[in-house]
Parts: C-alpha cells; sequence; structure tokens
C-alpha cells in the first residue's frame, strides 16, 4: 500500500488487483503459477485496453505475486517490474534460489527486501546496487 501511495503521490496511475484466490474466500492456499498467471494476463489485458491505454505499466507485487509478475512481465507488455518482498530462497532450502526468475526478466526490476528478511537478500546487481529497507545502498 505505501509504494501504491507513493506512486499516486508522484502523479502515477495505480490500479491494485485482488488476486483471485483472495477474492474466493482463501488465504493460506497458494495458487498455481499457470492459474494466477493467466489471471494476472487477463487484467492486465483489460485495463491496457481501458483505463491504462496508452500507458507504460509496471507489473508488481509482493511475495508470491513479484514472481508473477516477473514471469508474465514479457508476455504482458511490462516497461519494469517492481518485487516487494521477492521470496529468494525458502528458509532452510539452499535448492530453492529463485535468483534465475529474476535474471530472466528482460525489463528493468527493482526488488525491495526487509533487512530481516528470512527470504533472503539478493546479491547486489551488476552495476553495484541493491534495494535495502533503509535505501539503496551502493
Amino acid at each position: 500500500m505505501a509504494a501504491a501511495q507513493s506512486a499516486r503521490r508522484a502523479g502515477v496511475h495505480v490500479a491494485l488487483v485482488e488476486q483471485p484466490y483472495r477474492v474466493a474466500g482463501r488465504r493460506a492456499r497458494r495458487p498455481r503459477p499457470t492459474s494466477s498467471d493467466a489471471a494476472w494476463l487477463a487484467v492486465v489485458e483489460y485495463l491496457g485496453a481501458g483505463v491504462l491505454e496508452g500507458l507504460p505499466l509496471v507489473f508488481g507485487g509482493r511475495f508470491v505475486r513479484s514472481q508473477g509478475a516477473c514471469r508474465t512481465a514479457d508476455d504482458g507488455g511490462a516497461a519494469a517490474v517492481l518485487c516487494l518482498a521477492f521470496p529468494v530462497q525458502p528458509p532452510g532450502k539452499p535448492d530453492k534460489d529463485r535468483l534465475p526468475e529474476l535474471a530472466g526478466v528482460e525489463v528493468p526490476v527493482l526488488v525491495v527486501q526487509g533487512e530481516r528478511d528470512p527470504f533472503g537478500q539478493p546479491a547486489p546487481a551488476p552495476h553495484g546496487c541493491r534495494a535495502a529497507a533503509r535505501g539503496i545502498t551502493r
């Protein structure tokens, strides 16, 4: 919500999307990426042909939805991706590294993690920056 409010104050149009599994009343069950991504792309198509027509789209989300934003950026025509609390690596599962999902995105990506996020911190980007809870470190 803070990111959406900041964007609005900067004059950016924002559309907050409630995920289908949440609308259906489920809280803890995580949807399959295929159904979640298809629903997301349908929303993007609807908004892109309507109220946001002609505007550059920044896909984003928190945690699992940030993964979906990365997966769908190309197909949905995103100009950039904003990942809030991207699940880099589940605690205790070193074999589940998800950094390749970030590396595979062709548009600019900003990852914002909390300093004590148990899912980890991404390594600094090739240009030497990384998002941190208290600002940008170089």
